[in-house]
C-alpha cells in the first residue's frame, strides 16, 4: 500500500521554484517586481549570458533589516499582505514564494540596507543552506544576486535555452515592466554592454514609444477613457503601423503585465476591419479596475486573470481603442520606399462636412438607403453622383482652386489606371483609388445603418439541429436573447442541442453549425456573443470591398477630385479595410532630394 508522508521542507521549495522559476526570466520578474513593491525609484539589472550564468537586481527601495531579511527567505513570507483580504491585493508580488524558491535552486545572496540604518546585511543561500551572513556596505535600497541556476539540478538546466534565447525572455520582462512603471527609471546591461535606459518620471506615452517603438509618437493615438470605476489608458498604432506577429501587443491590468486572450481577443475584435487577418496591432493598454472585480491569483507566476464580469472588460477595451482610432482621421503611417522619404507623413487636418447643396450632399443622398438589396445601388451612387452635371460643375470649380485650399490636393492625373496623383500645397500626394473608395464605401454603409440591415433575420426553411455540450446549450440559451438581435434565432432542443430558427440573412449562405459552435466557444472564453458581430462588421468590409473602384479603372479629373474630397470629409480614410495605407505624400523636400538638389 502507499505510504502517505510530509515532503521534506528542500522538496517543498523545489516544487514550488518547478511553479515559479521556470527560466531566467521568470526570476528576473519575480525580483524586479519586489523591488517595484519596495517603492524603488531606480532599479538596475545586470546580466550574464542571458540570465544563464548571474541576474543581479539592485534597487534605492526602502531596504530590509537582519531579521526581515531571513523571514524574506521563509515561505509564505510578505510584507505585500497587511491583512487576509488577497482579493483586494494591490502589489505585484504577495505570495512569499519567489526569494525561498529561487533560493532552492540557485545560490542566493541578498544585500540590504534601510534608509535609516548606518549599514547594510548580506545573507546568501546555496540551494537551500544558508552558507554566508555578515555586514555589507551599500547605500540604502536592496541588492540581489542569483548564480548558477539549476546548476544541481541537472534535469531542469538542460532544458533551459541559449543564451541569446534567454536574454531577450529576460528584456521582454523588464520592457513589460519598465512601461507599466513610468515613474521609475531602468537600467539594464547585459556582460557589459548597456541594453536599456530610461529616465524616471516620463510620461506614459513617452515611455511606451521609447520602448515598443518610436514611431509611436507619430504613429500612434492616445487613449484616455473611463466608464464608472474603470478606466483604460495606453497607446494604440494605426492600423497602417502594423506588425506580422503579436508580440508588440502589452497588456496591463492595474499595473501587472498580463497575457490574457481575453484582452487579445478584444484588440482584434477593435482592430476587426482596419487590419488584414495575417497582420497585429502594435500597442499598450493599460487596465484599471477595482481589485475585486478581477482575480490575480489564478496562476502562480501571475501572468494570467479573471474577470468578474468579461463582457464589460471586452466591449469596455472595444470601445476604448475605436473610439480612439476614429478620432485620428485621416491619419496614415507608411514608410516611402526611398531613403529620401524616410520621414513619416504627416497629415491633414480633416475639411469642415460640405454645405447640403455640395457634392456631400450628393453622396448622403445615395447612402441614404439601407438594406442589403439595395447595397448594389450604394456602391453605384458614387459613378453617379460625379457624373451628375451638377456634381461636374462643382468639381470644375473644385479643380480650378489653387492647390492650397484643400488637405489632399487637387487631381492632375492617373498613373497606372490605379494612382491618382494630386498636387497639395505641401506636396505630391499619391493615392490608391481602390484602397480608398474601399474605406469611403465600408463607412458609408455603416453610417446608413447597412449593419442592422445585415443582421435582419433570415428565417430556415427547415429548423436546423446543432448538437453541443450541456455547459455549451446553457450559456448560448442565455444569450439568446442578444444573438436575437443580431438576427441569430436560436432555443434549447434537450439538454444537449439548440434549435436554429433563423440566421443573419449575410449569413444564411454559410455554415450555421460552424457558426453556432463558434459562438458557443466565444462565449465560453468572453462571457458574451460578440463574435456574431465580428462577422458581420466582416461581411460588410467583404461587401465594400467588392463594390468599390476597381484598379485598372479609367477616371476623369472630375471623378478623381470627387474621391479627394470625399476621403478629407472621412473618417479613418488614411488605410483600407485591410489595414493598407491608401495614400502618402512626397513633401517638396523629398522630391528635392531625388533630384539631387538638396
Amino acid at each position: 500500500m502507499p505510504v502517505i508522508r510530509r515532503l521534506p521542507e528542500t522538496l517543498v521549495n523545489r516544487i514550488a521554484a518547478g511553479e515559479v522559476v521556470e527560466r531566467p526570466a521568470s526570476a528576473l520578474k519575480e525580483l524586479v517586481e519586489n523591488a517595484i513593491d519596495a517603492g524603488a525609484r531606480n532599479i538596475s539589472v545586470r546580466l550574464s549570458d542571458g540570465g544563464l550564468d548571474g541576474i543581479e537586481v539592485t534597487d534605492d527601495g526602502c531596504g530590509m533589516d537582519p531579521d526581515e531579511i531571513a523571514l524574506a527567505l521563509e515561505r509564505h513570507a510578505t510584507s505585500k499582505l497587511p491583512d487576509d483580504h488577497i482579493e483586494l491585493v494591490a502589489t505585484l508580488g504577495f505570495r512569499g514564494e519567489a526569494l525561498p524558491s529561487i533560493a532552492s535552486v540557485a545560490r542566493l545572496t541578498i544585500e540590504s540596507r534601510p534608509r535609516d540604518a548606518g549599514e547594510g546585511w548580506r545573507r546568501t543561500v546555496d540551494n537551500g543552506a544558508v552558507v554566508d551572513e555578515g555586514p555589507a556596505a551599500l547605500p540604502p535600497g536592496t541588492r540581489i544576486r542569483m548564480e548558477q541556476l539549476f546548476a544541481r539540478i541537472p534535469a531542469r538546466r538542460k532544458f533551459l535555452r541559449s543564451g541569446r534565447s534567454e536574454y531577450a525572455a529576460c528584456l521582454d520582462v523588464v520592457r513589460r515592466l519598465a512601461m507599466a512603471r513610468p515613474e521609475i527609471g531602468f537600467v539594464v546591461d547585459h556582460d557589459g554592454r548597456r541594453v536599456l535606459a530610461v529616465q524616471p518620471g516620463e510620461t506614459l506615452s513617452a515611455r511606451v514609444a521609447r520602448i515598443v517603438a518610436r514611431e509611436l509618437a507619430d504613429d500612434g493615438v492616445a487613449i484616455e477613457l473611463e466608464r464608472g470605476p474603470a478606466r483604460l489608458t495606453g497607446v494604440a498604432g494605426l492600423p497602417t503601423f502594423n506588425r506580422g506577429v503579436a508580440d508588440h501587443q502589452y497588456l496591463f491590468v492595474n499595473g501587472r503585465p498580463v497575457k490574457d486572450r481575453l484582452l487579445v481577443g478584444a484588440v482584434r475584435g477593435a482592430y476587426s476591419d482596419m487590419l488584414a487577418r495575417d497582420r497585429h496591432a502594435v500597442l499598450a493598454l493599460f487596465l484599471d479596475i477595482p481589485p475585486d472585480e478581477v482575480d490575480v491569483n489564478v496562476h502562480p507566476a501571475k501572468t494570467e486573470v479573471r474577470f468578474r464580469d468579461p463582457a464589460f472588460v471586452r466591449g469596455f477595451i472595444v470601445s476604448g481603442l475605436r473610439h480612439a482610432l476614429e478620432g485620428a482621421g485621416q491619419r496614415s503611417a507608411q514608410a516611402p520606399a526611398s531613403s529620401a522619404m524616410g520621414n513619416w507623413q504627416a497629415e491633414p487636418i480633416a475639411r469642415a462636412p460640405e454645405p447640403a447643396s455640395s457634392l456631400g450632399s450628393l453622396f448622403a443622398r445615395e447612402y441614404a438607403s439601407s438594406g442589403v438589396r439595395e447595397a448594389s445601388r450604394t456602391w453605384r451612387g458614387y459613378e453617379q453622383a460625379i457624373l451628375a452635371p451638377e456634381a461636374r460643375a462643382e468639381v470644375a470649380e473644385i479643380t480650378a482652386e489653387p492647390a492650397a485650399a484643400f488637405p489632399l490636393g487637387v487631381a492632375r492625373g492617373q498613373v497606372a489606371q490605379t494612382y491618382i496623383v494630386a498636387e497639395a500645397e505641401d506636396g505630391l500626394v499619391i493615392v490608391d483609388q481602390h484602397a480608398a473608395h474601399e474605406r469611403l464605401v465600408l463607412e458609408r454603409l455603416k453610417a446608413a445603418g447597412a449593419q442592422e440591415a445585415v443582421a435582419a433575420a433570415q428565417a430556415l426553411l427547415i429548423p436546423e439541429v446543432v448538437e453541443l455540450d450541456e455547459p455549451d446549450c446553457d450559456r448560448l440559451e442565455n444569450a439568446a436573447g442578444s444573438l436575437a438581435q443580431f438576427g441569430l434565432v436560436l432555443e434549447r432542443f434537450g439538454p444537449g442541442a439548440v434549435l436554429v430558427r433563423s440566421v443573419p440573412s449575410a449569413l444564411s449562405k454559410g455554415d450555421v453549425q460552424a457558426l453556432v459552435r463558434d459562438l458557443a466557444d466565444d462565449l465560453a472564453q468572453n462571457g458574451d456573443a460578440l463574435l456574431l458581430g465580428e462577422r458581420l462588421d466582416h461581411v460588410l468590409a467583404t461587401m465594400a470591398c467588392h463594390g468599390s473602384v476597381r484598379a485598372g479603372r479609367t477616371l476623369s479629373v472630375a471623378e478623381m477630385n470627387a474621391l479627394l474630397r470625399e476621403m478629407e470629409r472621412t473618417p479613418r480614410s488614411g488605410q483600407c479595410n485591410h489595414g493598407r495605407p491608401t495614400w502618402i505624400k512626397l513633401a517638396h523636400g523629398d522630391i528635392e532630394k531625388l533630384f539631387g538638389r538638396k
